[in-house]
């Protein structure tokens, strides 16, 4: 075990580990948490009483989760002045399941994505985004149910690995000088430069990650977003080693989309999973229209960046939207929205994101049950409507409660 200056590990608790490649999980597993900055305050509170509740309910005392507190953003700058100390990277390795609220990160300055540095660090290359709605929350479009959709966008290439060089700089000159005469390109003198990389390996584990996903879901398909029409040997390599890999390790249980018409007059057999693509315009435009066509989406970074946002908008917003990042085995669970300072500490935020994540976490862990409790008690408690701010302007006849209120009818509403 890792020594912790600042951590203090649970006098009870049993460390999850890996067994014949895959996580083994005791009935008191030690789940690290970084309580956030801002809003993670009210939400992480809020969140783990409704776990506890469920996890307590479904089985009775015989699970338990026994939380361990990490640091990072503000409280790890105040504990060991410095923003994201290397034993909470350590910690969350060591234990390979954690929980993370809302953390700072400045626009335009300051220190590094934390959210980012925390993918990178721990190799977190999925981010998986589930988008389905839940009925009586508010939307911009018609038929919200018809989006069921789970995101699985590349974490850790393309934008989020991008090299650049400031317009004017010594670098940038030198880079459009050389590119200019060896390349034969025209790029204007008074340019900034990006590079973005996407590689093979980057782009086959995050496709083979989501269609494992599909197949052991039992979910139709799985489509590659990219912009291959444009971006040839990035973008359209993405999807060009996607089909590749679909073929060659999942060639029993995958058919592409042209071999649906072409084979099977367009009713995929049972138990293959249809592999498909769509160039991300297209894709935005169709998750509007046509929702109820797509299952499991594998986006690039970028792409799956906007993609993310546009699904969650879709079911209520992000106060809704939860997600994960995942690697091989580690498995980091957090709120999707981000710190909102101006609301920390007033008992009014929505949890749903965070709760919603820790659902997602459950189900990691195999306690499927539990989680199917928290989903359906935060369904009920919608439907009675008594909601956050957020949800209650949307909402015709609903009660608004605080953070804590909600989380209290929540775990009221479990059965």
């Amino acid at each position: 075990m890792p020594k912790f200056k600042k951590i203090e590990v649970p006098a009870k608790g049993t460390r999850i580990t890996v067994k014949n490649k895959k996580l083994s999980i005791p009935n008191d597993p030690i789940i690290p948490f970084i309580e956030g900055d801002g809003i993670g305050r009210d939400i992480m509170k809020a969140t783990r009483r409704v776990v506890d509740a469920a996890v307590e309910k479904t089985f009775k005392g015989k699970k338990k989760i026994a939380w361990m507190e990490v640091y990072a953003g503000e409280k790890a700058n105040d504990l060991y002045k410095e923003w994201l100390p290397k034993e909470t990277v350590d910690a969350i390795q060591y234990y390979y399941v954690a929980l993370k609220g809302p953390l700072t990160t400045p626009v335009g300055g300051g220190f590094r994505s934390l959210n980012v540095s925390l993918r990178q660090l721990m190799n977190l290359y999925a981010c998986v985004r589930p988008c389905n709605y839940f009925k009586g929350v508010g939307s911009p479009v018609v038929a919200p149910e018809k989006l069921d959709v789970v995101i699985f966008r590349e974490n850790t290439e393309d934008v989020y690995s991008g090299i650049e060089w400031k317009k004017g700089s010594k670098d940038v000159k030198k880079v459009i000088t050389w590119m200019n005469k060896n390349m034969k390109t025209t790029i204007r003198t008074d340019s900034g430069i990006g590079v973005k990389p996407i590689s093979v390996t980057g782009s086959k584990r995050l496709i083979r990650k989501a269609i494992q996903y599909a197949i052991d879901k039992k979910l139709p398909s799985v489509t590659l977003v990219h912009k291959g029409n444009i971006m040839k040997y990035t973008e359209g390599a993405f999807r060009d080693w996607g089909y590749d890999l679909a073929k060659k390790e999942f060639g029993r249980k995958t058919i592409t989309e042209d071999e649906l018409w072409s084979k099977y007059k367009g009713k995929a057999p049972k138990g293959k999973v249809v592999i498909k693509d769509r160039i991300a315009d297209s894709m935005f435009q169709q998750i509007l229209t046509r929702p109820d066509e797509y299952d499991v989406l594998a986006p690039t970074n970028l792409n799956g960046d906007y993609l993310s946002d546009a699904c969650a908008a879709q079911v209520g917003g992000l106060g809704m939207a939860p997600g994960a990042n995942i690697g091989d085995y580690i498995g980091l669970f957090e709120a999707t929205h981000g710190t909102a300072p101006k609301y920390a500490d007033k008992d009014v935020i929505n949890p749903g994101s965070l709760i919603l994540s820790a659902v997602m976490m459950l189900e990691y862990l195999g306690w499927e049950k539990a989680g199917k409790m928290v989903s359906d008690a935060v369904q009920k408690t919608i439907n009675k409507k008594t909601v956050t701010y957020d949800l209650h302007r949307q909402m015709k006849g609903a009660k608004k409660v605080g953070t804590t209120a909600y989380a209290d009818n929540i775990i009221k509403n479990m059965k």
